[in-house]
């Protein structure tokens, strides 16, 4: 090992030589590099091989590459880059060999040599790289679609892009992705020969020699991937994608009037279909184009356009009555009123459109949960509260085992501070099943704590214990002490501690609440923190390290503590942790020794 070490560290001297020479190292920094790299050959050379040892060893040399070239930029030399630079590059390749060699399966590693590749210039270890790469990964579409790109923009060679998508579809032949990146090619394909042939007619040079297919400058080879692709891709998703790509390119009109016919043939009852025929309106320009373009006038056209655009979604929702088809129509016209414009007119239209399609959705009882939210912000917002309230109402009718629709009613009764918020509350509570009613009860004691009396909230804390599950019970406990220390004070918090303490869930946050209670009294008593903590470790003491530490903190930084006890609270630590806390107890306990933690 040590000859092969030193063979390989005798194969930079000439190089090292060169940067001495002329002027771009010191022969101190020669020196370093030769120690770092006798360290980095050494690692590499183990039988037991690590992958970190192998791309530190890279990172050196590109770090010395990088360092390189700002030196050669300050002196203003660069020659001798055959002699310095490439000998470093062909290293790091041989690096990259051996490391993606040895472990195949880490992508991450292939692609780190990928950008290595593009960033020297390495077109022909790239070229191999890819090969290599792509053989051992097939399964992977997007390296296949990686190594086209590069094949196409910066080899420029269509046929080479061509050859690893077919070679893709192979392993791959249901891949929308594929299918696309592909498409896109051959219409970048056909775009580049229409130029050359373009150019060459500008310069009236003789054609003869160049074959420019008719067929294939019109996109041809694009419709034959799309077709193929068609029968094995079904969804609407893949023919707007396709049809997104096609509409990049200026010589396309007849492939997007194919794919468009073949998507309102094939998924005339699909939502997404309709939506893109309806927001297509928007793009197609006013039926009238005029001369002038005032600002009356282009308000006048996009109102315009927009009415054309609900006039499809009407169609569609009577076509395809369902909620997939009202959330497109409604997304559209809620987009349309988000948009700025410094017309009241056109403001207060598409208002009033978005309003009366939410109507139109909820009277087809085709309205989706979630747009009730977005309905009552609106009619919030446009100060129609007295309608806000019909409308939360009815989502609850809709929706009555539903806790969102129900929190979303109460915050609007909340909001407008109506008198029948106890009487929603109560209303839900009964509708609802207990399990997942937490939002409830939180919402419910927190208007309380600023609405009615401490009584009234008490007695509805109290209530809550009950109502909810054990699990849920755990935060109502939390706010529970916390209101009654701000509302009672300490004796009563301390009073409610150790009722509350009889009935198991606890959560940690319970303990400490009660332990930070005890500090902030002016005479704080280390016997009552002593049987908060105990009572919490009895809960949480085999799960929660930092809970043994500040127990001992405690015992040390106390005027009443005793750090005699510390021994005996670090024994019973060790005990009762389980699996790797003990060892993350004992760094963190050392560390408090050492006066760190």
């Amino acid at each position: 090992m040590a000859e092969r070490i030193e063979q390989r560290l005798e194969d930079r001297v000439p190089e090292l030589e060169q940067l001495e020479r002329v002027g771009l190292f010191t022969r101190k920094e020669i020196r370093a590099v030769l120690r770092k790299a006798s360290a980095l050959e050494y690692k590499i050379q183990r039988r037991a091989l690590r992958k970190q040892d192998f791309i530190n060893y890279i990172q050196y040399e590109v770090n010395l590459l990088e360092l390189i070239k700002k030196r050669r930029a300050r002196i203003g030399y660069p020659f001798k880059k055959d002699e310095i630079e490439h000998s470093i590059l062909h290293r790091v390749h041989s690096l990259f060999n051996r490391a993606t060699g040895k472990w195949k399966d880490d992508v991450q590693l292939w692609l780190s040599h990928v950008a290595f590749c593009k960033q020297w210039n390495a077109k022909h270890q790239l070229s191999k790289v890819f090969s290599t790469m792509l053989a051992i990964h097939s399964n992977k579409p997007a390296l296949w679609i990686m190594a086209a790109k590069w094949e196409m923009e910066t080899r420029l060679s269509s046929e080479s892009a061509r050859h690893l998508f077919l070679r893709a579809l192979r392993f791959h032949p249901e891949c929308p992705k594929l299918y696309q990146e592909y498409f896109r090619m051959e219409l970048m394909h056909a775009e580049k020969q229409r130029k050359e042939k373009k150019e060459f007619e500008q310069a009236k040079m003789d054609l003869g020699e160049f074959n420019y297919s008719e067929e294939i400058l019109n996109g041809e080879m694009a419709r034959i991937v799309y077709r193929d692709a068609s029968q094995k891709i079904k969804g609407v998703e893949f023919q707007l994608a396709v049809l997104s790509i096609a509409k990049l390119f200026d010589f396309t009109q007849d492939l997007q009037k194919e794919i468009l016919e073949s998507l309102q043939t094939r998924y005339a009852h699909d939502p997404l279909t309709w939506d893109y025929m309806a927001r297509r309106e928007l793009e197609l320009g006013s039926l009238q184009p005029t001369e002038h373009t005032t600002k009356q006038k282009k308000v006048s056209e996009m109102a315009q356009r927009e009415e054309r655009c609900c006039a499809v979604f009407d169609e569609a929702v009577r076509a395809v009555p369902t909620e997939d088809m009202w959330k497109c129509y409604i997304t559209f016209c809620l987009e349309r009123y988000n948009r700025k414009t410094n017309s009241e007119e056109l403001k207060q239209k598409r208002l009033e459109r978005t309003l009366n399609v939410f109507s139109k959705a909820h009277e087809s009882s085709l309205l989706p949960e979630a747009l009730y939210k977005q309905w009552l912000q609106l009619l919030l917002d446009s100060s129609l509260s007295e309608k806000a309230v019909e409308v939360a109402e009815a989502a609850t009718r809709h929706f009555s085992q539903s806790v969102e629709t129900w929190q979303m009613r109460l915050q609007v009764l909340i909001q407008l501070k109506r008198d029948d918020v106890t009487q929603c509350f109560e209303e839900a509570i009964k509708h609802v099943k207990s399990q997942g009613t937490l939002p409830l009860w939180t919402l419910w004691v927190e208007w309380s704590e600023s609405t009615n009396s401490k009584e009234d909230t008490e007695a509805l804390y109290q209530r809550s214990l009950h109502a909810t599950t054990p699990a849920e019970s755990v935060t109502m406990k939390e706010m529970y002490l916390d209101w009654t220390y701000r509302n009672g004070g300490y004796k009563k918090v301390k009073r409610l501690f150790t009722s509350l303490c009889e009935n198991r869930p606890f959560s940690l946050d319970f303990f400490r609440k009660m332990i930070q209670i005890e500090k902030e009294q002016e005479s704080c008593k280390m016997l009552h923190l002593r049987e908060y903590y105990e009572r919490a470790l009895r809960e949480f003491g085999s799960t929660n390290t930092d809970l043994w530490l500040d127990y001992i903190k405690e015992e040390l930084s106390h005027p009443k503590g005793k750090p005699e006890n510390c021994g005996s609270i670090h024994w019973r630590a060790m005990k009762m942790l389980q699996g790797d806390l003990v060892e993350d107890f004992v760094s963190k306990y050392t560390l408090l020794q050492a006066g760190h933690l």
